[in-house]
């Protein structure tokens, strides 16, 4: 993590290398407020000042930073919550190099995306972080809906699908002390006004992205407020435990629900089945082909034809 922040005030020319090859360990309070300063500068296409404009959030996104370029929003975000940063601290980022995935794969996050990160605080165990990461899901859906993309739909546990194909990935990563969640990481990547052109040829078969959807660019600072207007607001059920409307919520766009899969889970040998549902903790419940059910709590699904 503190690589990523010697680079992070490296590419912004506050610290020469030489200065940073004499760095040990980052001072992180000294450090924290510096990373700070440098995400409250103007950036070219994504403004903290178009994003915050008119919003109606009481504390998601209160406090903004918006960077040209880092490796991860994540690992800035993980970087500032160590530093006790507030509730529904926002970080963006217009490009990121190493954009982070599900089970440490890379993600591509060239310019026109829209990659973001934000910090929460919880008051909850760790058994209910699944339900964190379905409650986004159905912000980023209700935000597509909004800015006219049609029928946007779940995979579980963790992708926006658009007419069968991949549109945003989102990746929770947990802060915790024993059982009790300390803070929550939520990084959210939408590919937006991406050219296709700029993905890797195997991405190109399986992910779309809002422009291709629209046949128009979408304003991404809209689209980013839109968000996180709808994350707070599905956040607020989480923290009043209304977890049965999340769920109502997301098995109404789910993607996978009747479908047939094949379910890789953890140090376990992939099996098909169908998908029957999610349970009230966002485990999701699967039938096997011999009639028996099964609850996979982490691992993915991958739809078969």
């Amino acid at each position: 993590m503190h690589d990523e922040i010697k680079k992070l005030l490296k590419n912004e020319k506050i610290l020469s290398q030489d200065v940073i090859n004499q760095i040990g360990n980052i001072d992180a309070d000294e450090f924290s407020a510096i990373v700070k300063d440098l995400g409250k500068k103007e950036t070219q296409h994504i403004k903290a000042s178009e994003i915050s404009k008119e919003q109606s959030t009481t504390y998601i996104g209160e406090k903004l930073y918006v960077y040209d370029e880092v490796g991860s929003t994540n690992t800035i975000a993980k970087f500032l919550s160590m530093q006790d940063d507030e509730n529904g601290t926002v970080i963006i980022s217009e490009k990121q190099t190493k954009g982070k995935g599900r089970t440490g794969k890379d993600w591509e996050s060239p310019l026109g995306g829209i990659w973001l990160s934000i910090i929460i605080k919880p008051d909850a165990d760790q058994s209910k972080l699944p339900l964190i990461t379905l409650a986004t899901g159905v912000a980023v859906a209700k935000a597509l809906e909004k800015i006219g993309v049609e029928n946007p739909e779940i995979k579980w546990p963790n992708d926006i699908m658009i007419n069968g194909r991949k549109v945003c990935g989102i990746l929770t990563e947990s802060v915790s002390k024993l059982d009790k969640i300390e803070n929550v990481i939520i990084g959210v990547g939408i590919d937006a006004n991406i050219e296709s052109s700029q993905l890797p040829d195997e991405l190109q078969k399986i992910t779309t992205t809002i422009k291709d959807e629209l046949g128009r660019e979408c304003d991404e600072n809209l689209l980013i407020r839109i968000f996180l207007e709808e994350f707070e607001q599905i956040n607020e059920l989480f923290n009043h435990e209304n977890y049965e409307k999340i769920l109502k919520e997301w098995r109404k766009r789910s993607y996978s629900i009747g479908k047939k899969v094949e379910v890789r889970k953890p140090f376990d040998t992939p099996f098909d089945a169908y998908v029957i549902g999610i349970n009230e903790e966002g485990t999701l419940i699967v039938e096997k082909f011999d009639g028996t059910l099964e609850k996979v709590i982490s691992g993915e699904c991958i739809i078969k034809n």
